[in-house]
């Protein structure tokens, strides 16, 4: 394959979310409007989150190449005016959360976590759609349901919390910091 051009080469081999994306978001600081970074990834739903993060912060995507299990990421800076990350407006932390689920209130639980990730350890109520399936599977529920989206640290889930507003969805909350400090039940494989 003819390599691709691209003015810095970031390696983020070997680091799990959200650990590409700040990398990125550091490198793409170092950039010129117009230069091309390729960062270099061995975390699968990096392509993803690198394709969701450029969306949500004007800078362009693309594509992913892999080659030899490294996913090579190609990102276009955006000149600083296009450039702003936009963050999902309606939050809502963990204890918060926590005490919807015990009153039982009526909400979907979205886990945009990586299969894997949920597989180990999830909410009980919660529906796993990895960030990169979201886009198909977003016909799955009702735009007037109170849907909440939750991930590891709050990063990929406020992604999909904008991809869903975008998509017409009137009541979307983003959890943070999400699954990392989450102290409520869980289920899943490490639970016995």
């Amino acid at each position: 394959m003819e390599n691709l051009k691209s003015n810095v080469i970031l390696d983020a081999k070997g680091l799990a979310c959200p650990m590409p994306i700040v990398r990125t978001k550091k490198a793409m600081n170092t950039l010129e409007e117009g230069q091309v970074l390729e960062v270099q990834a061995t975390d699968k739903g990096s392509k993803a989150d690198m394709k969701a993060w450029a969306e949500s912060t004007g800078h362009q995507y693309l594509g992913t190449i892999e080659e030899g299990g490294v996913l090579k990421h190609y990102l276009r800076k955006s000149s600083n005016d296009e450039a702003t990350e936009k963050k999902h407006p309606n939050v809502i932390n963990n204890e918060d959360l926590e005490k919807k689920i015990a009153a039982n209130e009526n909400i979907v639980i979205i886990d945009v976590r990586e299969s894997a990730e949920y597989a180990f350890n999830h909410i009980p109520s919660a529906i796993s759609i990895p960030l990169g399936e979201l886009e198909d599977r977003i016909n799955e529920f009702n735009k007037q349901e109170e849907i909440i989206v939750v991930c590891r640290t709050g990063n990929r889930s406020d992604l999909a919390a904008q991809k869903l507003s975008d998509n017409g969805f009137a009541n979307v909350i983003n959890v943070v910091p999400g699954m990392i400090g989450w102290n409520d039940k869980t289920t899943g494989i490490n639970n016995k």
